[in-house]
């Protein structure tokens, strides 16, 4: 008797919470058919469990509560600058979302894709954007996530069967406008039980978010006032489709006095604070954070300059505990040294002579720029081209492109002209356990086998990147900003590009453009003159009818295409 009063009691209850409760007309009519269902049950049977989690799923979710978003444009400016340094388009696009809500009384909310290196800010930078705009913020991670049902959800006709991650989420955070963050995107991927990237996309299509089908519910739930931001390493990763339904907003790496200033600003305080270190005296110098950035840290973000500043103040904490007295401690450039040990890398990255054959080339990863070096040596042969340092087949192709411009200029550049047939020529790049590929190393070992053929050495100080093709001429490629500033990183003083990446020069900080030579070029042609060193009277082209591009830059030094 006492079990059937308890379930009458229940049902009263539950009756009770769905007057009340504000849904969707679809979604209501779904409670009170399960419910009339449910009446008709006996309550301690399987299906009763199953139907009455269901109506609760149904009843928690928060199908019109929303947060009160901020309207002031100025506040919402103070309060992205109080958290990020820089990133200036992300928080323009912010700003303008913000701007457009004020004026129109529906808005359909933006889908964001932050992509960048590790550690420079694109989940912090979600959660401030939550901040400015008075929303309450959820995090999903989708790194490693193979099935399908984690973002639909599972059938009601399944044992266990729960909502998808999107709508659990979205009844943990209890409003239908939060700014949702979707992290790892590109982390994703797919086994027999379906692709987890397909089903994102009805999630992420803001044409067809407002009547968002979840397997479970079997209703459709209004996706639309959610601010959907994605973070990604590399987009090559997500699916074209996913792209597409996406607005692509890049974080590149930052400049070394970016790293000074955001130390300086917020990752010192909050080390400090973090350490119980807030009352005592400490202090890091300018030249202490710089010596870390460059000798301890190799990156685009700054997680690693965040831990190493965070293992000093954990070794200061000790030192406090070990003297009784009151002591200012203040973290100079010799100190650094003392906290973390000798230097992990080498302030310059550049090679200490000109050498033949070597030349200094620029890549671009997931984690930021690099620096890649380029050998060629020749050898008495059979006329082989061998390649070595895990080389990609878009890589190898390349070099075989820079062969054969060679081959074409032979008699211009005063060399054997059946070196092809009697020399070995071996083309390799050091750090040979890590696979490399991609066309813009082409003028670089373009340029190196021209210095072993030619036995002219190149430059050190000099970096170069563009696709090659067979008549010589240079193409644009991507990453030009990370490539740029890990130039720079590596004490380069001047960086041949192709000349169609022009216009990624505005991305480049006013700073770095002051310290570093950029030279533009369109022809490979162009490109020798820089990178060769010549002896005095001696001349690249042996001949009259010396390339057009390339009378200007040979006869007059001081014409050379620069932007300083």
């Amino acid at each position: 008797i006492g079990t059937e009063d308890d379930h009458s009691d229940e049902l009263k209850d539950l009756e009770k919470r769905i007057k009340r409760k504000r849904m969707s007309k679809e979604a209501a009519g779904k409670v009170r058919h399960e419910f009339k269902k449910l009446k008709m049950m006996t309550p301690m049977s399987a299906e009763a469990t199953v139907v009455r989690t269901y109506i609760d799923w149904l009843l928690s979710l928060p199908w019109f509560a929303r947060s009160n978003v901020r309207q002031n444009l100025e506040e919402a400016d103070i309060i992205l600058n109080e958290d990020h340094y820089g990133l200036e388009k992300p928080k323009e696009r912010i700003l303008e979302y913000l701007a457009v809500q004020s004026l129109v009384k529906k808005i359909r909310g933006p889908i964001l894709c932050f992509v960048g290196p590790p550690g420079v800010g694109k989940t912090s930078l979600a959660k401030s954007v939550a901040r400015a705009t008075g929303r309450k913020f959820i995090r999903l991670s989708l790194g490693g996530v193979r099935d399908e049902a984690e973002i639909r959800g599972h059938r009601r006709t399944y044992i266990g069967a729960m909502p998808g991650k999107i709508i659990q989420s979205l009844k943990k955070v209890g409003v239908n406008n939060p700014v949702f963050c979707l992290d790892e995107v590109d982390k994703m991927s797919m086994d027999f039980r379906g692709d987890p990237s397909a089903a994102l996309l009805e999630v992420l299509d803001p044409e067809q978010n407002y009547g968002f089908n979840d397997h479970y519910l079997d209703v459709d739930y209004d996706l639309s006032d959610i601010l959907f931001i994605t973070t990604a390493n590399t987009l090559p990763e997500i699916p074209l489709p996913l792209q597409d339904r996406m607005e692509i907003i890049r974080l590149p790496g930052y400049a070394e006095y970016e790293k000074y200033f955001i130390a300086r600003d917020f990752l010192i305080s909050k080390q400090i604070e973090m350490n119980g270190l807030k009352d005592k005296n400490l202090h890091f110098s300018k030249n202490a954070v710089l010596t870390i950035t460059r000798r301890y840290t190799r990156e685009s973000g700054v997680r690693n300059l965040e831990r190493e500043i965070s293992s000093i103040c954990r070794k200061i904490a000790r030192e406090v505990l070990k003297k009784k007295e009151s002591t200012i401690f203040k973290v100079t450039a010799k100190s650094v040294q003392r906290y973390l040990g000798p230097p992990r890398f080498k302030e310059i990255q550049i090679e200490e002579e000109d050498q033949i054959g070597l030349v200094t080339g620029l890549a671009w990863t997931h984690v930021g720029g690099e620096l890649l070096c380029i050998e060629t040596l020749i050898m008495p042969g059979k006329g082989k081209l061998i390649m070595t340092g895990k080389l990609g087949d878009v890589m190898k192709e390349s070099a075989q492109a820079a062969v054969s411009y060679v081959r074409s200029r032979t008699e211009l550049l005063d060399i054997d002209t059946k070196f092809y047939k009697e020399f070995d020529i071996h083309i390799h790049i050091p750090e040979g356990a890590i696979p490399k590929d991609g066309p813009s190393a082409g003028i670089s070992m373009c340029t190196s086998l021209v210095s072993a053929l030619t036995k002219r050495p190149v430059y050190n100080n000099i970096a170069m990147t563009g696709e090659i093709t067979l008549r010589g001429r240079v193409l644009s490629i991507g990453g030009m900003k990370e490539k740029i500033l890990a130039a720079h990183r590596g004490g380069v003083k001047k960086i041949v590009i192709p000349k169609e990446n022009e216009k990624d020069l505005k991305d480049i900080p006013a700073t770095v453009l002051k310290e570093v030579e950029i030279v533009l070029v369109e022809h490979m042609d162009e490109v020798l003159p820089h990178a060769l060193i010549l002896d005095e009277g001696d001349k690249i082209f042996q001949e009259d009818d010396i390339p057009l591009e390339i009378m200007p830059k040979e006869i007059d030094q001081e014409q050379r295409p620069s932007l300083i």
